[in-house]
């Protein structure tokens, strides 16, 4: 039978059916909204005739569900990059400011986690690295869910946080900063060539909270690719194995993204387009006191709802970067 040798190769099939699938997405909406304006259209037609005041609070109603449907599907016409659809790796580094940038990357931590969870995605902590006194040194996160990284990409940059100190004894005023990178997560389809050779694999006693077993034991690995400087580490789980493994995985997600950003010439290689964690290079500024605002300096974009920002209300500043950038961001 013609094409029978297509449909006996299973891998064939499934991509042919998760493109359509793909298709599904995009047209059963347009078809849903475009009756959607039709039936709106024609009533409105009828309320021209008779004055209707029920039907026409209804027709307003209406009218605003509408608007947001339109507005929900542009928006996701700004996640047609070639990684949009994947899950995301965010890591958090403190920048300038010491102890207190240390703090501020963990109170990111937190945001970013509550954000997850308000869009019902999974998380998982692939590395985490404490501070000696307070705060993170560093953290990785695994977020799980439908155009994480589209949707993550806007909050690539460096982040400022202006507030009274807690750690400071006479209140004053300090800024702090950290950084947030971006990865997409990577399938079994993409393969990243990988020479052993080229790594230098260190082991090391985990830090933190983690039981007898973690704190006795060199379980956890750091792993160095010499030829580009990237490095990644995971002492999350007591197997040194499964370190190893998660590593790699961050490793492949990052030496990705630099070829991405080679290939299509819009960055320089990613440690090369890392600019410094200081004055002048934020994307956001979270201002605690003298007053409360965040402001995104990409877009504009301001609330006075800190508290609210803070416990991962973040959508807005998606969105907003999203429609600007979105059709041309390569990130």
């Amino acid at each position: 039978m013609a094409g029978q040798g297509f449909w006996d190769d299973g891998e064939g099939a499934r991509k042919l059916i998760a493109e359509a699938n793909g298709l599904k997405e995009w047209v059963l909406p347009w078809l849903a909204l475009d009756s959607q304006a039709g039936e709106l259209g024609e009533l409105r037609e009828l309320l021209a005739d008779e004055d209707d005041p029920d039907l026409e609070s209804e027709w307003r109603d209406e009218i605003r569900t509408l608007e947001a449907g339109i507005g929900s599907l542009e928006l996701r016409s700004m996640l047609g990059g070639e990684d949009d659809h994947r899950d995301a790796m965010l890591t958090i580094h403190p920048g300038a400011g010491g102890l207190e940038s240390q703090d501020w990357a963990e109170m990111l931590s937190r945001m970013y986690m509550r954000w997850t969870e308000r869009r019902g995605y999974a998380l998982k902590v692939l590395d985490l690295q404490p501070a000696e006194e307070a705060g993170i040194k560093s953290v990785t996160l695994e977020i799980t869910g439908d155009h994480a990284y589209g949707y993550l990409k806007a909050e690539k940059g460096v982040h400022r946080l202006v507030r009274i100190s807690p750690f400071d004894s006479q209140a004053r005023r300090h800024t702090s900063f950290a950084s947030v990178f971006i990865y997409p997560v990577l399938d079994d389809e993409i393969e990243i060539d990988i020479d052993d050779s080229e790594l230098r694999v260190d082991t090391f006693r985990a830090s933190g909270a983690g039981g007898q077993h973690v704190n006795k034991t060199d379980s956890a690995i750091r792993i160095t690719h010499m030829p580009t400087g990237i490095v990644v580490s995971c002492q999350q789980e007591r197997s040194q194995h499964k370190n190893r493994s998660t590593a790699m995985k961050m490793l492949k997600a990052a030496l990705y993204q630099r070829a991405r950003e080679e290939k299509e010439k819009e960055k320089q290689a990613l440690e090369a387009s890392k600019t410094e964690i200081a004055w002048g290079n934020q994307i956001r500024s979270y201002v605690f006191a003298p007053y409360t605002m965040v402001n995104d300096h990409r877009t504009e974009v301001k609330t006075g709802n800190v508290n609210g920002v803070m416990d991962g209300a973040l959508d807005p500043f998606i969105e907003a970067y999203l429609k600007r950038f979105g059709r041309t961001d390569g990130a």
